[in-house]
């Protein structure tokens, strides 16, 4: 059988999907052998902040052009996305005063939610017909960093929102938007 060109296309971001986020999580092993899991000591608060000033750097780089640390936009967009699945992992566990996971179990954490956020790209993306493709990469910053915002909103509430969704669901917004744009930049390499 014969797939439709719409068919193909869905397949193609899948697939640039699952790359970059493979990519993601051999980085953060690499970090979890060098640290260790120092990450669940972050209150919510803080993990937001390190969101925010990712983000930001991204902004100010597409703004300027200009570099002086020596690295890109697609390292931040990757930083993004593992700093957010370590959100989604300290809104499951709570924070801690000292470290109470292993690499390993870190790890299956990681694969759960990545895997939370493949099967919401896809639903989305079938929603929407591929609508990341035409978009700029800057358009994603600027989402991040109202989604980032909404976060902090919803944090100065102390969860207590009317009709929102909740803190995971920018979450995993963030990464996907993170994930779309380390696969648009790595396109334009």
């Amino acid at each position: 059988m014969n797939k439709t060109k719409a068919e193909e296309q869905f397949h193609k971001t899948e697939e640039q999907f699952r790359s970059v986020m493979q990519e993601c999580r051999t980085l953060f092993e690499k970090k979890l052998h060098d640290y260790g899991a120092s990450w669940r000591i972050l209150r919510p608060s803080s993990l937001t902040d390190q969101l925010f000033i990712k983000a930001k750097r991204i902004r100010s780089l597409e703004t300027t052009g200009e570099s002086l640390v020596g690295e890109g936009i697609r390292p931040e967009f990757m930083a993004l996305i593992n700093y957010g699945i370590i959100g989604l992992i300290q809104l499951e566990r709570g924070y801690v005063d000292t470290v109470d996971i292993t690499p390993g179990e870190a790890m299956q954490m990681y694969d759960i939610h990545s895997r939370q956020c493949l099967e919401l790209m896809l639903r989305k993306n079938h929603d929407y017909n591929e609508a990341w493709r035409d978009m700029r990469v800057s358009s994603y910053t600027d989402f991040i960093l109202t989604k980032i915002q909404r976060v902090k909103e919803i944090e100065n509430l102390h969860g207590n929102t009317l009709v929102s969704e909740g803190i995971d669901s920018n979450y995993m917004d963030i990464i996907n938007y993170a994930c779309f744009g380390a696969m648009k930049t790595k396109q334009a390499e």
